[in-house]
C-alpha cells in the first residue's frame, strides 16, 4: 500500500515495552499476521537492554479489532512485556522541508549540553525526528536527524552554542551525498601528526626557539606564510641531509590517525595530505600509510647539505585549496563531496572549499571560520561526523589495529 493510500485510512499504533531478547519482533508480527493487517511503519530502539518496539499497521475489520487488541495484550503479558495500542488515521505526519544530520561529540556528553543543543534546534524551527548513538568511546557521539530547517541556518545557530557549552557539533545536509564523500584531505603538522616538522629540523640545527616563534605567528595569521616559510628554512642552511631520516623517525602520529586512515580506505574513501611542511616527510607518510595523494614543499639539498631554500611550487594557504581541487579532480570526486581537516590559518581556504571543513584542535580564528570543529585529541572522531559508527570502525579494523 502506497503512502498516498494510507493517508486517510484507519491505522493502529502498536507499542511494546520491556526487556529485550531475541524473538520479540517475530512474535509480535506473527500475532498481528492472524488479522491480515498491512505494515505501514516500524521502529525499534533498545537502550540498556530495554526495548521499545512500535508498529504502525492498518486497522483490521471492525469485527476483529477488539480481538486483535485482546490477543496482542495477552501475547505481551505472556512474554512479560507491556503493550499499548492507539487508534488513529494514516501514516506519520510528513517531515518538514530541510533535512540535516547534527552530530554532537562530548567528552563526556552531559544532560545540560544535550538540552542546550535540543533547545537551539527547536528555536530554529527544526524538529528532531530521530536520535542515534554513533559511539561511546573515545568520546560520546550522538546524531540527531533534524527536519524543518535548512542546513546553513541550523549550522549558524548551533556553532556558537556548541562553543559556549563545550561540545563539538557538525551539521551536514541529509541525503545520499553524505555517504558518497569519497575524498578526505588532511593537513599534516599538528593534524595528522603531533609535531611541526620544521621545528624537528630546527632542533637539529640548534634554532628551534627562533623557528617556533615564527611558526606560531604564521599559524595565527599574523605573518604571510610564504615569507615565514623562507625565513624559517634559511635557518636550516648547512644541515647534513642525513637529518631527514632522523626527523622521519621522530614524527609522532596523532592518536587515532592510523585508525582514521585505515577505516576510510577500507570503506572505499580516497585519502590525501597537503602540507606547508616538506615532501621529505610527506612522501614517507604517503608510503607508510597507503595514502592516495600527498603534496608539500621540498627542501633543496645540494651536495648532501640543506641549502636553506625550497624548490618548486609553494604550498601555502591558497596552494592547499588548489591541491584539494586537483586531488578531487584526479579522484573523480565532486568538490561538494570532499572533506578537509586542518588546524591553522593556512588551512582556511581548503576547509572552506571542501564540502565539509573540519577544524581539528584549531586556533580560534580557524574554529570560527570552519564548518565544524573537533576539540578532542583523537583524529578518528572525524569518522563520526561522516555518520560512521564505532561498530563500523571496529568491523573495518582487526583487533590489532584499534588504538582506543
Amino acid at each position: 500500500m502506497s503512502a498516498s493510500q494510507t493517508s486517510d485510512v484507519p491505522t493502529l499504533l502498536v507499542k511494546i515495552f520491556g526487556k529485550d531478547r531475541p524473538g520479540i519482533t517475530a512474535g509480535l508480527f506473527d500475532t498481528l499476521a492472524a488479522y491480515s493487517v498491512d505494515v505501514v511503519d516500524i521502529e525499534q530502539v533498545v537502550s540498556r537492554g530495554r526495548l521499545v518496539l512500535c508498529a504502525l499497521v492498518t486497522e483490521p475489520t471492525v469485527a476483529s479489532q477488539g480481538e486483535l487488541r485482546a490477543t496482542v495484550h495477552s501475547w505481551a503479558e505472556s512474554q512479560k512485556l507491556q503493550a499499548e495500542i492507539i487508534s488513529g488515521t494514516g501514516d506519520n505526519r510528513p517531515r518538514g522541508s530541510g533535512r540535516s544530520h547534527v552530530t554532537v561529540l562530548g567528552h563526556p556528553l552531559t544532560a545540560e549540553q544535550t538540552a542546550a543543543i535540543a533547545a537551539r534546534i527547536a528555536e530554529t524551527g527544526g524538529n528532531i525526528d530521530r536520535i542515534f548513538r554513533l559511539a561511546k568511546y573515545p568520546v560520546t557521539a550522538v546524531e540527531f536527524a533534524v527536519s524543518g530547517c535548512e542546513t546553513e541556518p541550523l549550522r549558524t545557530a548551533l556553532a556558537p552554542e556548541a562553543h559556549t557549552i563545550g561540545v563539538d557539533v557538525a551539521v551536514v545536509s541529509a541525503g545520499l551525498h553524505r555517504r558518497a564523500q569519497r575524498l578526505v584531505v588532511m593537513d599534516v603538522d599538528s593534524t595528522l601528526i603531533q609535531d611541526e616538522v620544521i621545528e624537528l629540523f630546527a632542533a637539529h640545527a640548534g634554532c628551534e626557539d627562533k623557528v617556533a616563534e615564527v611558526t606560531a605567528a604564521a599559524m595565527r595569521g599574523e605573518l604571510d606564510f610564504e615569507q615565514s616559510l623562507h625565513a624559517r628554512v634559511e635557518l636550516l642552511a648547512g644541515l647534513d641531509a642525513s637529518v631527514v631520516d632522523k626527523v622521519r623517525a621522530e614524527v609522532r602520529m596523532t592518536p587515532g590517525a592510523r585508525t582514521l586512515i585505515r577505516t576510510l580506505k577500507r570503506l572505499g574513501y580516497q585519502v590525501g595530505v597537503v602540507s606547508g611542511g616538506f615532501t621529505q616527510v610527506t612522501d614517507d607518510l604517503k608510503e607508510r600509510l597507503g595514502l592516495d595523494f600527498a603534496s608539500a614543499n621540498t627542501l633543496e639539498i645540494v651536495d648532501g647539505k640543506l641549502t636553506g631554500r625550497v624548490t618548486g611550487e609553494i604550498v601555502d594557504r591558497a596552494g592547499k585549496a588548489r591541491l584539494l581541487r586537483r586531488f578531487a579532480a584526479e579522484a573523480g570526486v565532486p568538490l561538494a563531496q570532499t572533506v578537509a581537516i586542518g588546524d591553522g590559518a593556512n588551512d582556511l581556504d581548503m576547509l572552506n572549499a571542501a564540502g565539509l571543513g573540519v577544524a581539528f584542535n584549531a586556533k580560534p580564528v580557524v574554529r570560527k571560520a570552519a564548518h565544524t570543529a573537533v576539540n578532542v585529541p583523537f583524529l578518528d572522531t572525524v569518522l563520526y561526523l561522516l555518520g560512521i559508527t564505532r561498530e563500523e570502525v571496529e568491523a573495518a579494523d582487526g583487533p590489532e589495529d584499534q588504538l582506543h
